[in-house]
């Protein structure tokens, strides 16, 4: 160890400051507006919808495949569809007639590349990447695995257990009680608040079962290909259609119905016995990004709680302390959106933390943000967008989102100088109309017994 005297490196501290005292610090860059981009939009003659990007950054390509994939029946209740699509996501990439599960790791690990499925309330989701030359292959996988899947028996059971395991955990963690309980308290029993089967649900599922979802559901019509990466925008459409046209099924994929209005009202007390901290979940009806407002509430939820440097974090948590993380974010669907505000408390300062935040809700519409906050936001919000979509995969994944919520690659582009163009007066507006707490509901999961008195004294708590 080297003496003080004779120190090997300086501290952060140290850097940071001369002689003269501290070192300034740079100007920011100015925000460069995103490049054109060279792209083809196309439908596919069996109903798939078709959107290459020219983006050379390496030569790679990125692959994204969102299929509609809601409960055909419209609830949850009694519905085995959230189970049964959970193994189909897990076990679609593990054999084909053609295939074992092997072969196409194999093939694809060749190519540089890799395949992954994922399932929720609203859609089936492929993503895959690959170098650019491997392109091919990844559209030959993918075809077979759209139209030839197996379901090996062995794989099916496998998953299966792996699930029912995955679920019993999960079903122990906070958050996840958490989440649940607000999305039954926002939406009963639509099939939207069901974002995790049950055990048993699980348990009941044939490899049939999948193999019939399959068919019934996995379906082109309604659905979007994605790809991004150093292709002609022209001709990757064309080998798309070449690979893919052959998938063809009955009808169009199925789309979630519509979510019911989110009212606001009391927060729901949801009581986990023995917990020392607590889960904070508010939520409140929004807009969807297609709306003119929504630049300026996208700014006013920064403000509020949308990155570090917001007012909620800066009460709650640097503060007072309450909390190590706490954010407000939207939350996206179809049909419409939601406003979400999160926050985990130990259970002594819960009542405390859930009365600073409605109090930042009820300033932000009492005291508008400044100049200097919207400013402050508005880097914010442009600088992450250019930098999450600058490189090839954050670009296929928000575009093929974009679409799913029926927006596009002209959004993209032209949303930076919508945030440009917003106004304080207009942020004002929307932290009124939005952010006012008696728009909000949600629930709060903690040990009720060491909680109620508190958040009886509060108000606005209701008590299973």
């Amino acid at each position: 160890m080297s003496s003080p005297g004779n120190k090997t490196h300086r501290s952060a501290e140290e850097i940071g400051r001369t002689e003269i005292g501290p070192r300034p610090l740079p100007e920011l860059g100015s925000q460069k507006p995103p490049a054109k981009l060279s792209s083809v939009d196309s439908t596919l003659p069996n109903g798939l919808r078709v959107i290459a990007v020219h983006r050379p950054n390496v030569p790679m390509v990125e692959v994204r495949l969102r299929v509609p994939f809601a409960d055909p029946s419209g609830t949850s209740v009694g519905s085995q569809h959230s189970a049964i699509a959970e193994i189909l996501a897990n076990t679609v990439l593990t054999g084909t007639g053609t295939r074992s599960r092997v072969q196409i790791d194999t093939e694809l690990a060749l190519v540089g590349g890799e395949l992954d499925s994922v399932v929720d309330p609203e859609r089936l989701s492929f993503t895959g990447n690959a170098l650019a030359s491997g392109f091919g292959t990844v559209l030959d996988v993918l075809s077979d695995v759209l139209t030839n899947a197996s379901y090996p028996a062995d794989e099916v059971e496998r998953e299966r257990g792996r699930l029912v395991e995955r679920i019993t955990i999960a079903r122990s963690q906070p958050s996840v009680i958490a989440r649940e309980a607000l999305q039954k308290v926002l939406y009963g029993d639509h099939p939207f608040a069901k974002e995790m089967p049950e055990a048993d649900e699980v348990a009941a599922v044939s490899r049939e079962d999948v193999a019939a979802l399959h068919g019934k559901a996995l379906l082109p019509r309604g659905s979007v290909f994605v790809v991004v990466g150093d292709v002609d925008p022209a001709q990757a459409v064309e080998q798309v259609g070449a690979a893919l046209g052959t998938w063809q099924g009955d009808g169009e994929a199925v789309q979630l119905p519509p979510l019911p209005e989110v009212k606001g009202g009391d927060v729901v007390l949801v009581h986990r016995a023995g917990a020392v901290q607590s889960q904070i979940r508010l939520a409140a009806q929004s807009i969807p990004r297609t709306d003119e407002r929504y630049p300026a509430l996208q700014l006013a939820n920064l403000v509020y709680g949308g990155f570090f440097s917001s007012r909620l974090v800066e009460n709650i948590r640097e503060d007072k302390g309450y909390t190590y993380s706490a954010r407000s974010h939207p939350e996206f669907t179809v049909h419409g959106a939601t406003l979400l505000i999160d926050a985990d408390t130990a259970s002594d300062v819960t009542a405390a933390a859930l009365l600073e935040t409605r109090y930042e809700l009820a300033r932000l519409g009492l005291v508008p943000p400044s100049q200097s906050e919207v400013d402050t936001a508005r880097s914010y919000a442009v600088g992450t967008l250019l930098t999450s979509t600058s490189s090839q995969g954050g670009l296929a994944s928000f575009l093929v989102n974009l679409v799913g919520l029926g927006l596009g690659l002209d959004w993209l582009v032209e949303h930076p100088q919508r945030l440009q163009a917003v106004t304080v007066e207009q942020v004002a507006q929307a932290a009124l109309d939005f952010f006012a707490p008696a728009n909000f509901t949600g629930v709060l999961v903690g040990d009720a017994e060491q909680l109620k008195p508190k958040l009886a004294a509060l108000g606005g708590v209701s008590f299973q």
